[in-house]
């Protein structure tokens, strides 16, 4: 009779096959295990790329304010060292006139004897009386060249005065040029630096990078043309809509011209050192901007935030200088609504923006 007992396993094969069982149950433990976790994202590269850029272009942008207030002393500089070798000129063809006029009064008194004795002279005069008379004439003309000398020697001070001065202002010119070619060194190397961060990203990602998504001179301009538009767009932010405060008020007087040449020119590039017409910084802006007003303005937001009445954040009316940053290196014009137009910074043009986009450094009222 068969027998129906079952074979017993070989050994090996019973180890190896719960060595296998053993395998696939870990690896399905560490598989869920794997489904369950949830990955934490590292630090987005464009986040850091984008902190970057704007930390490049705020010391850019403080470099140009540098670079403005040196190539504008430079500019003055040069202005008055002109003005003083204009001057040196005049003085120096009064006094050759003067120094002519006395070589030929010398030379006249050469040939008509001056220097014999004028005892022996009279004595030797077959008209006493004549001669006393042309005596006379001499003196009063000794006078003459004796206050002409002293004439002559007062203009040749002036004119050696006037060559020190020259000098002094001549080497001033040279430091300010100076400085201001160190300045723009530093503005084109961070821009350099800038750009080749920006020349990784994609068109798209660069427009994110630089926040020029938001085409604002487009949509400033569509409220012109269509005010019952305006409030359909929603881009600015709640701080960029009119509010009911005095300063959504349109602008009047000087302060109108301001805002309008300020939104003429809405859509115009950054160009640092910018001062129009095809092109602005952001203090070249609001000082052209005020020209057209009939205001002169400093070149430099360090000087601008002096040039006027200081106001405070809620006092703001349109054609207020808006100031931004510790460092107080970036302005912009307050057009009301809690808005400005400013140049933002390189690779950007002359736009709309919210007030509260950057930290808030002050205002001030030119007029």
């Amino acid at each position: 009779m068969a027998s129906h007992r079952k074979p017993t396993p070989h050994p090996l094969a019973a180890r190896t096959a719960l060595t296998l069982v053993l395998a696939c149950t870990a690896g399905a433990t560490a598989f869920q295990h794997s489904a369950d976790a949830q990955p934490q994202p590292p630090n987005p590269p464009k986040a850091r790329l984008k902190a970057e850029v704007d930390r490049l272009h705020r010391d850019a942008e403080r470099a140009t304010e540098a670079y403005n207030g040196a190539a504008e002393e430079a500019r003055s500089a040069r202005r008055r060292l002109e003005s003083l070798r204009d001057e040196a000129a005049r003085r120096q063809e009064r006094l050759n006139r003067s120094r002519d006029a006395l070589g030929s009064c010398a030379a006249a008194q050469y040939r008509e004897g001056s220097g014999v004795d004028p005892g022996l002279r009279l004595a030797l005069s077959s008209s006493p009386g004549d001669y006393l008379e042309r005596a006379a004439a001499v003196e009063r003309a000794g006078d003459r060249r004796a206050a002409a000398v002293k004439r002559a020697a007062g203009q040749a001070r002036q004119l050696a005065q006037t060559r020190t001065e020259a000098q002094g202002v001549s080497a001033e010119l040279e430091r300010s040029a100076g400085s201001a070619r160190r300045h723009k060194r530093t503005v084109q190397g961070k821009l350099r630096r800038a750009q080749r961060l920006l020349d990784r990203l994609s068109p798209h990602e660069r427009a994110a990078v630089l926040d020029e998504h938001a085409p604002a001179h487009a949509r400033v301009r569509a409220r012109q043309t269509h005010p019952s538009r305006a409030g359909a767009n929603r881009d600015d932010g709640p701080a960029a809509r009119p509010s009911a405060h005095p300063s959504a008020h349109a602008p009047a007087g000087r302060s109108a011209l301001a805002v309008a040449f300020a939104r003429s020119a809405l859509g115009k590039p950054y160009v640092w050192g910018g001062t129009g017409p095809s092109g602005y910084d952001c203090s070249g802006l609001t000082q052209a901007a005020w020209k057209a007003a009939g205001v002169s303005l400093p070149r430099t937001t360090y000087s601008q935030i002096h040039a006027g009445k200081r106001v405070s954040r809620g006092e703001l009316a349109p054609g207020d200088l808006v100031f931004f940053y510790d460092s107080v290196s970036h302005v912009g014009l307050y057009i009301g609504g809690g808005r400005m137009i400013h140049a933002p910074r390189p690779g950007t043009s002359v736009r709309v923006a919210p007030v509260g986009q950057m930290p808030f450094a002050g205002a001030v009222r030119p007029a």
